[in-house]
């Protein structure tokens, strides 16, 4: 008996409680926002500017009777020294790549070395914190840079970039132990 006494009351409450939510949800500045809406329907529409003309551009037909070709190079010259020129050197493009190769390397930073049993380790830590443990012969770098030598203090490699004419060239490169 008592129990149904319990379910009268929560059901009041809850009912009383539910009117006086929906009480609140009654504004009486409503007529302020319908007299308002009511005078902007009822204004004459704006004025819309109109879109600017569109001007043709000339066209421009190439006639190469008596002009160099642009899509070849000025100096025949240079492009064969470049072919002569070319060290032949080019990166692995099959190599697996490893992790650190997907980070520039001026975003990774030397924070430590470890060794063990004769072996040098550096440890590197990367933009989100990350800390790596990389020893020579390992990549690092977007440009194919391979670790050459760990010391206490750097860590030294060598990238292979483009050199701007369609070859590539060695480049010296390091890390110094952050501070």
């Amino acid at each position: 008996m008592s129990m149904s006494i319990f379910n009268k009351i929560c059901l009041l409450l809850l009912s009383s409680l539910t009117l006086t939510f929906l009480s609140g949800c009654a504004d009486p500045k409503i007529g302020e926002l319908k007299n308002f809406v009511a005078e902007k329907k009822s204004a004459p529409p704006e004025r819309i500017e109109p879109l600017p003309e569109i001007r043709q551009i000339e066209t421009f037909l190439y006639d190469e009777a008596g002009r160099r070709n642009p899509f070849v190079d000025m100096s025949g010259e240079r492009a064969e020294t470049a072919s002569v020129t070319g060290s032949g050197l080019t990166p692995d493009f099959n190599r697996r790549k490893e992790e650190l190769e997907g980070y520039p390397l001026d975003s990774i930073r030397m924070v430590g070395t470890l060794e063990q049993t004769e072996a040098s380790w550096g440890l590197v830590k990367t933009k989100e914190g990350t800390v790596h443990k990389v020893k020579s012969g390992n990549y690092m770098g977007q440009n194919h840079g391979r670790i050459l030598l760990i010391s206490e203090d750097r860590i030294e490699l060598t990238e292979i970039v483009q050199d701007g004419s369609g070859g590539y060239i060695e480049r010296q490169a390091s890390l110094a132990l952050a501070e």
